[in-house]
C-alpha cells in the first residue's frame, strides 16, 4: 500500500531539514513543502494559533514506522504531528514511489 504522511513544521528551514533527512534515508520518494499555513489547535488547555509549513510525504506502508521515528527524532516540537493516509493513483507514479524507497 502507498501512503501520504503529513507533518507540520514551525518554518521553512526546519521543513527543508526534515525533508532532506527523510529523502536521504530513502524512507520517501518525494516530500512537498507547503508554506504559509495558519494552524489553530488546542494546546495545554488553550486554543493556540500560528504559522506553519506542511510536509506531504509520499512513501509506502512498510516505511511508516521508521519514517515516524525519524520525524520524531529530528522534529523540534514537543508533540509533532504525524498522520498517514492510504493513497491510490497512477500506477506508474505509485511504482516510482516503491522504486525510490527502501
Amino acid at each position: 500500500m502507498h501512503v501520504l504522511a503529513v507533518t507540520t513544521c514551525p518554518d521553512k528551514r526546519t521543513a527543508k531539514k526534515i525533508s532532506k533527512a527523510i529523502l536521504e534515508s530513502k524512507l520517501a520518494a518525494c516530500v512537498n513543502i507547503l508554506p504559509g499555513v495558519t494552524s489553530m489547535y488546542w494546546w495545554k488547555g488553550k486554543i493556540e494559533n500560528g504559522n506553519e509549513v506542511i510536509l506531504f510525504i509520499k512513501t509506502t506502508e512498510g516505511n511508516v514506522k521508521k519514517l515516524g521515528k525519524l520525524v520524531r527524532d529530528v522534529h523540534p516540537y514537543e508533540l509533532e504531528e504525524f498522520i498517514t493516509i492510504p493513497i491510490g493513483g497512477s500506477k506508474d507514479y505509485l511504482d516510482w514511489i516503491v522504486k525510490e524507497t527502501v
